[in-house]
């Protein structure tokens, strides 16, 4: 019996001497797990977590730069067609005061040659009645001639006129 009891106190005692064995190897790993992995992982974790926040907020400040480029370039895009609009309406109204001045130059020649033309005209029926005159009194005088000459009979006024009826047609 007291084997018995012995036993049972030294197997308390080696369960006892065990378990404080392994509570400071426990103790010790926890230390050199603390020591050599622990912070090296919060610190690679602390780095990742930073690294994301980092992209976020990277990512955020694009998105707003994207969209300020985007405004900006709407309102250039606006611009640009303003401008442009602006250069074709200024193009056309150049082209129809252009067409209104060519049409104008062109009526003021069209009213320049027909004053030139109405000019030479009364110039030329000036002319044409002078020589008309002219030989109306060249005939007057040729005929006062041939009349003086010659005491006419009305046969011979007749041949007379026709006579001279057929020079002018002959010139």
């Amino acid at each position: 019996m007291l084997n018995g009891i012995l036993l049972v106190n030294a197997s308390e005692q080696l369960a006892l001497g065990d378990m404080v064995f392994v509570l400071l190897s426990f103790i010790v790993l926890l230390l050199f797990v603390g020591k050599f992995a622990w912070k090296p992982v919060t610190k690679m974790m602390q780095d990742r977590a930073d690294k994301i926040a980092n992209d976020l907020d990277s990512a955020e400040n694009d998105k707003t730069e994207a969209a300020k480029l985007k405004s900006q370039r709407s309102e250039e895009l606006q611009a640009t067609q303003s401008q442009a609009t602006t250069i074709i309406n200024s193009a056309k109204d150049t082209a129809s005061k252009r067409s209104d001045e060519i049409l104008d130059e062109a009526r003021e020649n069209a009213s320049s040659l027909k004053i030139k033309a109405n000019a030479e005209i009364a110039q030329e029926r000036t002319e044409a009645m002078a020589s008309v005159k002219n030989d109306v009194a060249e005939l007057s005088v040729s005929i006062a001639q041939k009349i003086i000459q010659k005491e006419l009979k009305l046969d011979d006024q007749k041949a007379l006129i026709d006579a001279y009826i057929g020079e002018l047609e002959a010139k």
